[in-house]
C-alpha cells in the first residue's frame, strides 16, 4: 500500500479532504455511553490525508495513504462526558488490536481552528467539532507489506458527544456500543465531569460550563445543582489566591447590546450562585460579558447556536503552586 509522509500547505481556513482506503480485516470498536450512528460512508479505493501532526506556520503534516475507507460519525447522548473519557477507551481498543499510535493531540495543540478546518470532519448536523474542545489521534497497524489506518476525532457540545472514525485500508464493522465508566483523571483528585472542569481550567486556561440552564433569552439560572459549579468553587476555596472571570457568550440572533447585556447578566448569575450556594469568596470572581463575538461554532445552524449559548471560566490567577 503506497504511503509517505508530506507537508500539506493550507491558507488558515481552509477546509476538508476527500477520504478513503483498501480491504483486509474487519476492525470492531466499542463506543462509551448511547451512541447512534448518524452517517457512514464507504469508498472502495481512494486516497487520504492523514494527519500525523500539529497544524503550524501554514502547515498540517499529513500522510498520504490509499485503499478502502469507512468513515463514520457517532453522536452520544451523555452531556456529562468530557472528551477524554470518549477518546481513552477506543484508544486502548485500538492498542489491543495492535495498533501503534502516529499522532495525538487536543484542541490548541492540534492547531486549533487550522486543525479541526484543514482535517477532513463529515457535516454537520451528523458530526460536530468544538473548536475549544476536542482530541484527536492517528494510528497505524503494519499489515503484511502494507499497513491499515485509523482516524479518531472527538468533541462534545450541546450536552452530546461526537466521535468520528476513519479507518483505510481494513474493513470497519459498525461500531458497537458498551457502557463505560467514567474515567479517573489525573491532576486534582476527581473523577468525571468534575475532573474534566478543573483539569481544563489549569491545563487550558478556560473551560465551557457544560451542564448550566438557562431559559431561553432570560438570565436566570436553573436550580440545579450543577456539578460544574461544585467542582469550581472547590477548586477555588482549597485556596484564596485563586481567580476566575466568568464570561458570557450568545449566539448571533438578536442586536449586539442587547446580547451583551444578556451575557453579562448570565456570567453575574453564576458568580451569584458561586457566592450564595457554594460560599465562593466574590474576590475571587468577577463576571464579564461577550455578546456573540467569541463563536465556537456556526451560527447558521441550531446546534452551532445551541453551542454559542454559553458561560465559560476564564484563569486569571493560579494557586500558589500551580
Amino acid at each position: 500500500m503506497p504511503g509517505g509522509l508530506r507537508a500539506l500547505w493550507l491558507p488558515a481556513a481552509l477546509a476538508a479532504f476527500a477520504m478513503p482506503g483498501g480491504p483486509a480485516g474487519a476492525l470492531e470498536l466499542n463506543l462509551p455511553g448511547e451512541a447512534e450512528l448518524t452517517r457512514e460512508e464507504v469508498r472502495p479505493a481512494d486516497t487520504y490525508f492523514l494527519p500525523v501532526g500539529p497544524f503550524a506556520d501554514g502547515i498540517l503534516p499529513v500522510r498520504e495513504v490509499e485503499g478502502r475507507v469507512t468513515r463514520q460519525a457517532w453522536r452520544i447522548v451523555d452531556g456529562e462526558m468530557t472528551t477524554l473519557q470518549l477518546i481513552a477507551p477506543l484508544r486502548d481498543q485500538l492498542a489491543v488490536a495492535g495498533y501503534d499510535i502516529l499522532y495525538e493531540c487536543v484542541d490548541e495543540e492540534c492547531g486549533g481552528f487550522d486543525f479541526r478546518f484543514g482535517t477532513e470532519i463529515l457535516p454537520a448536523p451528523d458530526m460536530f467539532v468544538d473548536l475549544f474542545d476536542f482530541r484527536f489521534l492517528s494510528a497505524q497497524k503494519p499489515n503484511g507489506d502494507g499497513a491499515e489506518f485509523v482516524t479518531c476525532i472527538v468533541s462534545v457540545a450541546g450536552g452530546a458527544g461526537y466521535v468520528q472514525l476513519v479507518a483505510v485500508g481494513s474493513d470497519m464493522a459498525p461500531a458497537a456500543v458498551a457502557a463505560t465508566a467514567a474515567l479517573p483523571l489525573a491532576g486534582t483528585g476527581l473523577a468525571g465531569p468534575e475532573e474534566g472542569v478543573v483539569q481544563r481550567l489549569v491545563t487550558q486556561g478556560h473551560v465551557v460550563l457544560r451542564d448550566l440552564d438557562f431559559a431561553s433569552g432570560a438570565a436566570a439560572l436553573g436550580e440545579g445543582p450543577y456539578a460544574s459549579l461544585a467542582a469550581l468553587a472547590g477548586y477555588l476555596k482549597a485556596d484564596g489566591t485563586r481567580r476566575i472571570a466568568l464570561v458570557g457568550h450568545t449566539d448571533a440572533v438578536g442586536g449586539f447590546e442587547p446580547n451583551m447585556v444578556l451575557s453579562r447578566e448570565r456570567a453575574g448569575a453564576v458568580l451569584e450562585r458561586l457566592t450564595e450556594t457554594y460560599g465562593v469568596a466574590r474576590a475571587q470572581m468577577e463576571a464579564k460579558g461577550a455578546s456573540y463575538l467569541a463563536p465556537v461554532a456556526p451560527n447558521t445552524t441550531a446546534e452551532g447556536r445551541e453551542a454559542n449559548r454559553r458561560v465559560e471560566a476564564v484563569l486569571l490567577q493560579g494557586g500558589e503552586n500551580e
